[in-house]
């Protein structure tokens, strides 16, 4: 009896020094498409820069700081490992403006890359390609065709985020 009081005691300890998981924000497809859109332009009528080191808006300046921007998750926004975390597994086929393609895989940020999907090329999805918005080293804010996640053993993989709502 005294060793499962004693264990009651710690796990309530334990839980006061948790602070719970905190929901984020939830988010229309429009509304990510939009604000993502908006680093195209937010700094002075061009891209907002890429910069690791600094934030816009309170949002790092990185690809998923961008990310975390356009779908108003918590400043300054997790890091590519933690959108996984954010987010749910999804087919390419079943992507939708607004998910995200990610490589949350690899040693170093250098290594990992995340784009907000916007649209296919062609309405037949015939692996041309896909539209997406990126911050991406050395260039900034871009809304450009890409191709990642549609080679046949890519790192690259859809997801769906967790607080997007479907209208």
């Amino acid at each position: 009896m005294r060793v499962l009081a004693m264990a009651a005691a710690v796990l309530v300890a334990m839980s006061t020094l948790v602070a719970p998981a905190q929901a984020a924000t939830p988010v229309y497809r429009y509304e990510i498409i939009n604000r993502a859109a908006s680093w195209l332009t937010a700094n002075n009528g061009t891209r907002v820069p890429y910069n690791i080191y600094a934030t816009w808006g309170g949002y790092r300046q990185d690809c998923s700081g961008y990310v975390s921007m356009a779908a108003r998750l918590d400043q300054p926004g997790p890091i590519t490992t933690e959108l996984v975390g954010h987010s749910f597994s999804i087919s390419m086929a079943e992507l939708k403006r607004g998910d995200i393609v990610i490589d949350a895989i690899g040693d170093t940020w250098r290594d990992r890359h995340v784009v907000i999907f916007d649209r296919w090329v062609d309405a037949a999805r015939r692996n041309l390609g896909y539209y997406a918005y990126e911050h991406r080293g050395d260039y900034g804010t871009d809304h450009r065709v890409r191709g990642y996640g549609l080679e046949p053993y890519s790192e690259y993989k859809a997801r769906r985020l967790n607080n997007v709502i479907d209208k």
